[in-house]
């Protein structure tokens, strides 16, 4: 019964002789109880054996002496699996004991050989039974049935708990009942390494190479591997996934990343038993994270974690998360390891790893370091490991498609596509379109801009490397307050501000945050600045007053809530990691605790008339056709008015010169002029308008 040659090479030919050997040693076992049941049988060659019992049959059962097992057939003990071999790797992975591994033999047969499927229904006295049953697996190993040997069928023994064999027919006697191997199991011995078919979708195989520093690696790694092998990474920069795959790649074993989000929609126990089972056949280490999005503080999901550190139980486990690990996820304590972000040198050399790699896979050839410009442009965007090599892949395509290499822009466009939608579900997002060209503005107040991108592209160097903001569970985050009156420009600076750094510009509406019931606005604050923080953007709180005003003296319950939700913004905007701007036309509004909390404050004032005239030409650009009348001076110095309103005012000129169908004249300028004064409130006085008024 020796198989084919061939049919399996991905196996060593040292782990299939050995299997081939141990299978042989069964058949002659299999073929020595045939022999001797047809001994007994006084007529062997009935067709319809196994269909109905004869009362000669029930005499010679009764007759027959109790159940002590099948002697074998003189065989000795079977050989010990070869150093190094898949059989010896799996006897030492799932604790199993020289009878079971027999027992497992005795049972993956029928899925080697056919044959056995018609021997086993023989002896098994059904030819429906083509696999063996607990009782015919014990008599072929020698051992009673009344016996230990039973207890080798346990829920708590190795061969079943861990998913080495399954017991089917769970309705029947003990004896009767059959056992099946799992496809993978056989697949496994047999040489095939490929994942379970029950994990597709849930676990991918990763591999090192994420370009992360080598120590703190193989610092992980030799927690990993010793004792349970239960380590948490406390995420401070979103590259602990890439790290526990490298540290677990750097002890040779083959790392399984899981999928957290899929893992909640699975049944649970099969999916973690099969887990477990392939992380000890292919001696793989398991990456579960980041463990937020599993929601663990929920009972079910808080279970599903624990049932999972049992499973895993002297399998490599880290697990990682930018919370604190709780005692309750697993009998067991983790190692717990702090997983800084990288320095902006590490951040070049990982971008500069991954657009090599994305090069080498479109044909253009790899580069050793990226240029001062891609480096500047990167500067102000924090990603993880695994976005940025992502990032890069769409970059570097989208230049090997125009047969060039990679810009600053592909880049930035390339990060910005790794923004989850999560934010633009609580706040509107805007692409901006705006430059610093766009901008009218005093010298000091576009120098605090600048200063802002400044802060925004330089914070890994100085609050991280430098470590300027250390202790306190201070977040890095760069704070902006822009102050002045309405239309001064203060949303437009924050786009520009935004364009400058090649991020979104998202604007809270406070109409889906600010709520009736007490707590609700600081719930939805909070998942405001939790999704903000995952995302490379700008966040504005315009008229910020309205929700970050002063504290007040507490004379009911609404005061208190009030008070206690200013207190929370206050720790919470401390805590940011993102980048955000405060807008409001009332710097007074504002609590002082908040202005100590600021990086950067800009004043908008209203503009003078030279801005104003530069307001006048900016607004009406140069593509619209202009009357000879048209007098930009004199509506500068006559019509004091924010940039908003001058917008405004040009934008209905405009509109009223497409309707006559001639080039913008005075009289149209001065008549949008009018309606944003009286839109406003404003007196219309002829001291101002002078001879353009009549008409108006």
């Amino acid at each position: 019964m020796t198989p084919h040659v061939g049919v399996v090479e991905s196996a060593p030919a040292l782990d299939l002789d050995h299997l081939w050997d141990r299978l042989r040693r069964v058949e002659q076992r299999v073929r020595a109880a045939v022999r001797e049941r047809r001994a007994d049988d006084p007529d062997p060659d009935d067709p319809y054996r196994g269909q109905y019992l004869t009362p000669e049959a029930v005499e010679r059962i009764l007759a027959a002496p109790a159940a002590t097992g099948y002697a074998g057939a003189g065989l000795g003990d079977p050989p010990e699996p070869p150093p190094g071999s898949r059989t010896e790797r799996l006897a030492g992975a799932f604790g199993l004991l020289p009878v079971d591994l027999e027992l497992l033999l005795v049972s993956i047969a029928p899925d080697l050989d056919s044959r056995f499927e018609r021997l086993y229904g023989y002896l098994n006295d059904d030819l429906t039974l083509r696999r063996p049953t607990i009782g015919l697996a014990l008599e072929l190993c020698g051992l009673p049935g009344a016996g230990a040997g039973r207890f080798r069928f346990s829920a708590q023994a190795p061969l079943i708990a861990g998913g080495l064999l399954e017991i089917t027919e769970p309705e029947r006697p003990l004896l009767s009942r059959g056992l099946r191997v799992p496809d993978r199991v056989t697949a496994h011995l047999l040489g095939d390494d490929e994942l379970d078919s029950a994990l597709r979708g849930l676990v991918r195989v990763s591999r090192a190479g994420a370009g992360l520093p080598e120590e703190p690696a193989r610092r992980i790694g030799a927690a990993a591997s010793n004792g349970g092998g239960l380590v948490h990474l406390l995420d401070q920069g979103g590259n602990a996934g890439r790290l526990a795959v490298d540290a677990l790649a750097g002890t040779g074993c083959r790392p399984l990343v899981l999928d957290v989000a899929a893992l909640a929609t699975r049944p649970p126990e099969a999916t973690v038993r099969a887990l477990a089972r392939e992380a000890r056949l292919s001696g793989s280490g398991v990456v579960l994270g980041p463990l937020d999005r599993i929601e663990p503080e929920r009972p079910e999901r808080a279970r599903l974690l624990r049932e999972l550190c049992v499973e895993l139980a002297g399998v490599p486990l880290i697990t990682y998360g930018s919370h604190a690990w709780d005692p309750a996820w697993a009998p067991e304590s983790p190692v717990v390891i702090a997983v800084p972000p990288p320095d902006p040198g590490q951040r070049a050399e990982q971008w500069a790893r991954a657009l090599s790699g994305s090069r080498e896979g479109t044909g253009e050839g790899a580069h050793a370091a990226l240029s001062g410009e891609l480096v500047e442009a990167l500067a102000p965007y924090q990603l993880d490991a695994d976005q940025v090599a992502r990032a890069a892949d769409v970059a570097a395509r989208t230049a090997a498609a125009e047969r060039r290499s990679v810009s600053a822009d592909d880049l930035r466009a390339a990060v910005r596509a790794q923004n989850g939608a999560g934010l633009a579900r609580l706040a509107r997002r805007i692409e901006p379109a705006v430059g610093w060209d766009d901008l009218v503005l005093p010298e000091p107040t576009a120098r605090q801009l600048r200063e802002l991108a400044l802060r925004a592209k330089h914070r890994d160097r100085v609050l991280g490397q430098w470590r300027m903001r250390p202790g306190g569970g201070r977040g890095r985050g760069v704070i902006a307050l822009f102050a002045g009156a309405s239309g001064t420009g203060k949303t437009m600076s924050a786009e520009v501000v935004a364009a400058d750094l090649g991020m979104e510009l998202y604007v809270v509406d406070l109409s889906t945050v600010v709520d009736k019931y007490i707590g609700e606005t600081e719930k939805n604050l909070e998942r405001v600045f939790t999704e903000a923080s995952q995302v490379n953007g700008v966040l504005l709180f315009d008229e910020a007053d309205a929700i970050f005003g002063k504290r007040s003296q507490v004379k009911d319950a609404h005061d208190r809530h009030a008070n206690v939700e200013s207190a929370y913004l206050l720790q919470r905007m401390e805590s940011f990691d993102g980048i955000a701007v405060l807008t409001t036309n009332l710097r007074a509004n504002l609590d002082e605790a908040f202005t100590r909390r600021l990086d950067v404050i800009a004043e908008f004032p209203v503009p003078d008339e030279e801005r104003r005239r530069a307001l006048w030409e900016r607004c009406l650009g140069p593509r619209i056709p202009r009357a000879d009348d048209l007098d930009l001076e004199f509506c500068a110095r006559r019509f004091e008015l924010a940039g908003g309103s001058i917008r405004a005012c040009a934008v209905t000129a405009a509109y009223l010169a497409a309707e006559t169908g001639r080039p913008l004249s005075m009289a149209q300028v001065v008549s949008a002029v009018v309606r944003e004064y009286r839109k406003l409130g404003r007196l219309v006085l002829e001291s101002e308008f002078g001879p353009w008024l009549g008409g108006n």
